[in-house]
């Protein structure tokens, strides 16, 4: 299969979004016109974005609800679920493991870690904190999925060192740098001054 741009593949995630919005109320059917209309984009691009991975629905009839949620959480590997762990138990790492709704999509979060001792040892939601010294020897014994690192930038470079030989081959990354690692190992990285900023232009170009 040809390499999949992160664009077309974040829509396809708002269109199963919109999708179980649809089902929720009853909805047996939607249209490309109903869901590019919700995604701010053409139906144009949701049929190009799908016909990426077959067939679906027919000319006029649009697409049955139910089985294209099913293909959607498939081709998005959410038909399993995943193991998490955070790295840094900040503001942000806490958030993270609190937030239910990513248990709810499939994402177990299994371990927090700090370096700083005020913070081992105390417990969010379920999770104690652990010494981030431990970090190798618990991959070992429970393989984690994905790694959040949320972390201070010179930190986390580090981390990702560590994770990654310890079989990890997914990271979020919501420190403020550019990580290096393995072709193999996917990254994504959560920049939220990059954020703020593309709203502070968009305000500007209203003013």
């Amino acid at each position: 299969m040809r390499k999949i741009a992160d664009s077309t593949v974040r829509r396809l995630s708002l269109y199963l979004r919109f999708l179980e919005e649809f089902e929720a109320h009853g909805d047996a059917t939607a249209s490309s016109a109903a869901l590019a209309a919700r995604g701010g984009t053409t139906s144009a691009q949701v049929r190009k974005d799908l016909s990426f991975f077959g067939s679906f629905g027919k000319r006029g009839l649009g697409y049955p609800v139910p089985d294209l949620i099913a293909r959607l959480r498939a081709i998005l590997g959410l038909n399993r679920r995943y193991r998490v762990i955070v790295v840094g138990a900040g503001k942000i790492g806490s958030a993270l493991v609190q937030y239910h709704g990513f248990q709810e999509r499939g994402y177990d979060f299994a371990a927090l870690y700090d370096i700083d001792p005020k913070k081992v040892g105390k417990e969010w939601t379920g999770l104690v904190v652990r010494d981030v010294a431990h970090l190798e020897r618990d991959l070992h014994r429970h393989p984690a999925d994905i790694a959040a690192i949320v972390t201070p930038a010179e930190a986390a470079q580090g981390v990702a060192d560590r994770v990654v030989k310890s079989g990890v081959s997914a990271i979020l990354n919501f420190a403020p740098v550019q990580l290096v690692v393995p072709d193999a190992v996917a990254v994504k990285t959560v920049n939220l001054v990059l954020e703020l900023e593309t709203l502070s232009y968009a305000l500007g170009t209203h003013a």
